[in-house]
């Protein structure tokens, strides 16, 4: 008896919808393509869109690979407001005098967050502390202490054209918050600040010009399946 040849397992760029998890995208794709095995290479945050990797059967042993390039971001932050998640999951919870903050000063702070950066996470992520995510902690209303790690900011660009809302670009290391360099950017501005919008555009070579809506790939890829009829002669 003929054996089954091994599925190789393929690399799936998708466009992150708004409020999916990346948990989300990749069983959506488990159970509409009956993959045996997907994992995904850096998750986003719900309020995230943008570039998400995922990998299936032998491709996800590459997940580390992936997931350890460099990304790129861009987004908005708003100066002068602050809400405990440092996004929009959480209501404001301080309001803060936004009337000497200058353009060269947000510029300047920026500047400072461009190297080697020390960051703590936000409460509100994913990273386990005693086998629990910290934002089931941080809904729950406790607190815990993290550890700041060492991350690599190549390039923090701001636009302060919309002030008090300033459109960024960042380039980064694995592992960097931005919603941590939103934080902490408002901290230097002696002010608070919190993210209304982020969307990863790159992840090392890949684009997020070159993924497929949940969607798209979704049908492109039910349609492949499909049994083809013997050809005529």
């Amino acid at each position: 008896m003929t054996q089954p040849i091994p599925d190789p397992g393929q690399v799936i760029l998708i466009d992150k919808p708004l409020t999916w998890t990346s948990f989300d995208v990749a069983n959506k794709l488990k159970y509409a393509c009956k993959f045996k095995k997907i994992g995904h290479a850096g998750t986003l945050d719900p309020l995230a869109t943008g570039l998400l990797i995922l990998c299936t059967g032998k491709m996800t042993k590459q997940i580390d690979q992936y997931q350890a390039q460099e990304k790129e971001y861009t987004g908005t932050l708003v100066l002068g407001k602050t809400t405990p998640s440092i996004d929009l999951e959480t209501a404001v919870d301080a309001e803060y005098d936004i009337s000497g903050i200058t353009h060269d000063a947000i510029r300047e702070a920026a500047r400072q967050l461009t190297g080697e950066v020390t960051q703590v996470p936000p409460i509100y992520s994913a990273i386990r502390v005693n086998g629990e995510r910290l934002y089931e902690k941080a809904r729950r209303g406790e607190t815990t202490e993290i550890k700041s790690r060492q991350v690599t900011v190549s390039v923090f660009e701001v636009d302060t054209t919309r002030f008090p809302e300033v459109d960024f670009r960042i380039v980064c290391s694995k592992g960097t918050y931005i919603r941590s360099l939103v934080r902490d950017l408002g901290l230097l501005l002696g002010n608070g600040a919190y993210m209304s919008a982020l969307r990863r555009t790159r992840i090392g070579s890949f684009r997020v010009e070159d993924a497929d809506s949940l969607e798209t790939f979704i049908a492109r890829y039910q349609a492949e399946q499909q049994p083809q009829p013997d050809e005529q002669p």
